[in-house]
């Protein structure tokens, strides 16, 4: 049990080795990635219908915890543009209060996800389904960014869907404010900029210093106000009372699925980040104490206040890149943010919402990948349905749906390969026993097969998907013989379902006073066969390891039919 459950956060084993460079580079790295995360808190916590002192509660409580539990040594932890759609939805349903109970759910999911040792499991989820929800959720986030970073005056409430969104801003195109509009737009140009002339220097921390002194200076000098933070949101950088939601059964059995979709999400975003991080660093990181880890700051973030959180890829990279070399970095990097809430959270209220609306407009565009769509457009059609599909879903209606139908979908067309990949064949005159693992090859002469013998081959699992495949082979028979044989050398395992067909044609075979034999049985396969009793429906003398015994026992059926014609 004890070594069923291990519990080894990163950073226990870094400090056994930690020393005075190591803290400094960390320092440096953990410092730059707070600044860095300070306004993408703030812009993912406004965008997912939250306060903006909630983001950065988000990434001072998840990305301690993160650090100091997680499984990866440079992993960055807090709020991501991945959550905004999923969080908004889920506060305008079910309100904060349920958001918190479905994010303590998550983190739960999330814990047991560790302790079972199950991360690897989300390492198969399909990519072209990660890609699909990936683009959609950008393409969600552009558009609820539309509105503020155009400035448009839209009469009551902006709808919610996808299509009336568009329809609402087509509608008040003639509202555009000029000053917002510019900032909006300037922000986006200096963002994507600011990687040619420095990538050590952050360009959403340069927007928003630039477009904050440009709103000031537009107010104070020409009477041009800019719509800002602090005229939406009351901004107290108080120490948040910790409570923990109240848990009922109503409460827990409504808020299920959006729990469950936060957690597949938080445990995909965050195992994805740490990976790419490793092909960096050159270090693997324990993917099931990073989700362990993930699991314990989604427990505690909503409890003071925050939303879901998971591991960060464009902070990580940032982290990597200044220097950061233990979970020290992240650590450093929760506690400027912490001393940036005390002493300076007033300053963000002059924080132009356009400009903010501008960092998520390029969080989206660094979401969307678009160049791996274009990629994958040439990929098998199945592959490109399951993407596009995803997309569609993931905009149209929602993040859950889309993870849903989508990994449903790519389960059946898993399934209908492995189906295609296992044939199923008719040997009518000699076999070439050269051809079998069994004999070693030992250039034996070919076999031939008696008369009133059939002999069928499966080459690959027989499983659900395939045991239709042999029905239909055995219905086009037409002769009907007195003994059947069934090679099964190349079948690596059979399910219950294929057990179920053997017996059924079986059962079949000897009301028509056919014999049926099994050759080439490998011991696994032989094993799941006798633990299922089914020896006792074909005799266990007629489960042959290899052919040349199989027939052997064909021609004793053939004789013992000859003899009991004889006495008739």
């Amino acid at each position: 049990m004890k070594q069923f459950f291990s519990f080894q956060p990163k950073l226990f084993q870094c400090l056994q080795h930690y020393s005075k460079d190591k803290f400094m580079s960390d320092l440096m790295a953990g410092v730059i990635v707070g600044i860095v995360a300070l306004p993408l808190a703030i812009a993912f916590g406004i965008a997912s219908g939250v306060s903006p002192e909630k983001g950065i509660i988000t990434a001072i409580v998840a990305g301690f915890t993160i650090s100091l539990l997680g499984g990866s040594r440079v992993q960055i932890g807090g709020p991501t543009g991945a959550f905004i759609i999923i969080i908004y939805g889920i506060i305008q349903q079910y309100g904060f209060e349920g958001l918190a109970i479905a994010t303590v759910m998550a983190g739960l999911f999330l814990v047991l996800l560790g302790l079972f040792k199950l991360g690897t499991i989300i390492r198969y989820i399909p990519y072209p389904i990660i890609v699909g929800f990936t683009s959609g959720i950008a393409l969600t986030i552009f558009t609820t960014q539309v509105k503020d970073l155009l400035g448009l005056q839209i009469a009551g409430e902006v709808p919610s869907d996808f299509i009336g969104k568009w329809g609402a801003y087509f509608d008040s195109f003639s509202t555009i404010d000029l000053a917002t509009a510019c900032i909006g737009i300037l922000s986006v140009v200096i963002i994507a900029v600011m990687p040619l002339i420095s990538k050590k220097v952050p360009g959403s921390l340069i927007a928003i210093i630039v477009m904050t002194v440009a709103g000031i200076v537009l107010r104070n000098n020409f009477g041009i106000h800019v719509d800002t933070i602090g005229d939406r949101f009351t901004i107290s950088p108080t120490v948040p009372e910790a409570v923990i939601p109240t848990l009922t059964w109503e409460s827990v059995k409504g808020l299920v699925s959006p729990a469950i979709t936060i957690a597949i999400l938080g445990a995909i975003e965050s195992l994805l980040s740490a990976t790419v991080a490793d092909g960096v660093i050159g270090h693997r990181h324990n993917s099931n104490q990073e989700l362990v880890g993930q699991g314990i700051a989604n427990i505690l973030s909503p409890i003071f206040g925050g939303i879901p959180a998971t591991g960060a890829i464009a902070r990580t990279m940032t982290n990597i890149n200044n220097g950061g070399k233990t979970p020290v970095a992240g650590i450093i990097h929760a506690v400027v943010l912490l001393l940036i809430y005390f002493f300076l959270m007033p300053l963000a209220s002059y924080i132009p919402m356009s400009c903010l609306a501008g960092v998520l407009v390029m969080v989206s565009y660094n979401m969307s990948g678009w160049r791996s769509i274009v990629q994958m457009l040439r990929n098998p059609k199945s592959d490109v349905a399951v993407l596009l599909l995803t997309f569609v879903l993931t905009v149209v209606f929602d993040l859950t749906i889309a993870i849903e139908v989508g990994i449903i979908l790519a389960c059946f067309l898993c399934m209908r390969r492995m189906a295609e990949t296992t044939q199923v064949s008719v040997l009518t005159e000699e076999i070439d026993p050269n051809d079998d693992s069994d004999f070693n090859n030992l250039n034996l002469e070919h076999l031939n097969i008696p008369d009133r013998v059939e002999v069928y081959e499966i080459n690959g699992p027989y499983f659900f998907g395939v045991a239709s495949k042999f029905d239909d082979m055995m219905s086009r028979m037409k002769d009907k013989p007195r003994v059947r044989i069934i090679r099964m050398r190349k079948v690596p395992f059979i399910d219950s379902t294929g057990i179920h067909n053997l017996i059924n044609l079986i059962e079949q075979s000897h009301r028509s006073g056919i014999s049926v034999v099994l050759s080439g049985v490998n011991p696994s396969v032989r094993d799941v066969l006798v633990k299922n009793k089914f020896p006792e429906y074909i005799g266990d003398h007629n489960i042959c390891s290899n052919i040349n015994d199989a027939l052997a026992i064909s021609q004793v059926h053939l004789q013992k039919e000859h003899e009991h014609r004889k006495k008739k």
